[in-house]
């Protein structure tokens, strides 16, 4: 396995991490015991990196993860945790995004106590709030760091403008954005961005929330779920003409000889050294076909035909509703 580095001057890690909000039931009901069964097989693997939030699943991911530390023996030591904080609520349960230092020092202390460690090795602004500078933000994290609490820093869903504003004030490790064959804006400047700034590309939903896999989610689950009920790939028309693109994908992973799922990560990794995806599942026997991406070498043929049957704007619908386009900054 070839490890790659999460930061200019940063760790070696997995070439894939683990998104742990599939550590909540975001994508349908899972269980504590469910998802140590994931860290396992990781372990087994050789996978290192985790990312979680303070939010997913109201805190039960960091709570899963920290009770996974405290039960398995070196497991602490063998993982790289980046976990994120900024979305908030207030007394009326309104959504916003608080990027103050105080706010952001006390969620991640309290993401420390539910992990059950000492710092983080890696702490986001999860979504960034437009009326706090960047620069600003960021020497908020940098304190972080200094005082011990956390290894690096990195920000979500921002524009590469916005990162290198915030890298002229202390080298940003991560930048975390939505990226994969049904997603392809990173490539209109994040991607570059990234790699002249010797920041890591960390690519949640690789898989498409499931559209790139052997097994999608089913039209009944997605009608259950209320964020893709609601989302414009995974309503009607769109939808349907998503499945049927996606089929075409599934036929060529299985011509390969391989999973859709373990095509769709290996495509990401050949986009560039500084790559990482972070898939999340439930299921070890599907994380087990996404980590088989790691040892897939693809050939110039090999990505030829893959841009063939999924072109760069082949998905049907924006990523994003309205709502929930706000927080993420969009740059092209």
């Amino acid at each position: 396995m070839k490890l790659r580095q999460i930061g200019r001057d940063g760790p070696m890690i997995s070439p894939i991490g683990i998104g742990a909000m599939s550590f909540s039931n975001f994508y349908g009901p899972t269980t504590e015991a469910e998802s140590h069964a994931v860290l396992d097989t990781a372990m087994e693997l050789g996978v290192t990196h985790i990312d979680t939030a303070n939010v997913y699943g109201g805190g039960g991911s960091e709570k899963a993860i920290g009770s996974y530390f405290k039960a398995r023996k070196g497991a602490r030591d063998h993982f790289h945790v980046a976990t994120k904080a900024a979305i908030t609520r207030d007394a009326e349960g309104n959504r916003y995004h608080d990027n103050s230092a105080a706010h952001l020092e006390a969620e991640l202390d309290k993401s420390l106590a539910k992990l059950g460690v000492d710092h983080v090795d890696l702490f986001y602004v999860h979504r960034r709030d437009p009326d706090v500078p960047i620069e600003e933000v960021t020497e908020s994290l940098a304190r972080l760091v200094a005082s011990g609490k956390a290894g690096a820093i990195g920000f979500s869903e921002i524009a590469p403008s916005s990162l290198r504003r915030a890298a002229a004030v202390h080298p940003v490790a991560a930048v975390q954005s939505e990226y994969s064959l049904s997603t392809r804006a990173p490539e209109l400047g994040l991607v570059q961005a990234c790699a002249e700034l010797g920041t890591a590309l960390v690519a949640f939903s690789p898989v498409g929330r499931s559209l790139l896999t052997d097994t999608p989610l089913s039209r009944e689950v997605m009608a259950q779920l209320p964020w893709m009920a609601s989302n414009p790939r995974f309503t009607e028309p769109n939808l349907s003409f998503n499945l049927a693109a996606a089929e075409k994908f599934r036929a060529l992973a299985a011509q390969m000889g391989t999973s859709a799922a373990a095509l769709s990560i290996a495509w990401l990794l050949h986009q560039g050294d500084h790559v990482i995806p972070i898939p999340g599942t439930r299921s070890v026997d599907h994380f087990r076909q996404l980590a088989a991406g790691m040892d897939l070498s693809l050939t110039d043929s090999d990505l030829a035909a893959i841009e063939a049957v999924l072109p760069v704007g082949w998905a049907h619908g924006d990523r994003y509703s309205d709502a929930q386009w706000v927080g993420p900054e969009r740059f092209c």
